[in-house]
């Protein structure tokens, strides 16, 4: 939607004071927090069990290296995409929305970063104990050029694309 701004020219975007914005900004980034969350917390869960079967005591050294590691990176995934949820409950009310909203934003995008480690780190374990060929490293390559593709590239290309200069 186009407003007529000031001067004649048009302004693009919402009518919406600052609170009104973090307040939809907020609506929109925990709907988005909410898709994560649950694959990060299946995904974390399932790690969680891993440890716990007869099949990870005949993991080679080095696979049980990057099990561990990808349990790592699966807490701290997990704990930075519900870090927005903490921050929400204790500053509510506190009249720091649009500083609030802009912190969990970050927050969210590093738990996107983490989750990504995770899944190409669960990838990669997977793939290794599964087939024990030289082309792992490949096919995990090449997926993880498709997520970040799907989740930073066209996302950013859209940005730079269509914002107004």
């Amino acid at each position: 939607m186009a407003d007529a701004a000031e001067g004649g020219g048009m302004r693009r975007g919402r009518n919406e004071t600052e609170e009104e914005r973090a307040d939809r900004m907020w609506q929109e980034l925990i709907q988005e927090v909410r898709v994560a969350q649950m694959g990060v917390q299946i995904l974390f869960g399932f790690l969680l069990t891993v440890v716990f079967t007869e099949k990870y005591d005949d993991l080679s050294g080095t696979d049980q290296t990057i099990y561990l590691v990808t349990v790592v990176l699966g807490a701290c995934a997990t704990g930075a995409l519900i870090g927005p949820v903490s921050l929400h409950r204790l500053v509510s009310g506190r009249r720091v929305k649009p500083q609030a909203v802009q912190l969990a934003s970050r927050l969210t995008l590093l738990g996107l970063v983490l989750l990504l480690a995770t899944m190409t780190s669960s990838l990669l374990l997977i793939l290794r104990v599964a087939t024990h060929d030289g082309f792992v490293p490949y096919l995990v390559a090449g997926v993880v050029a498709w997520y970040l593709l799907c989740w930073f590239v066209l996302p950013l290309w859209t940005r730079h694309r269509y914002m107004p200069r």
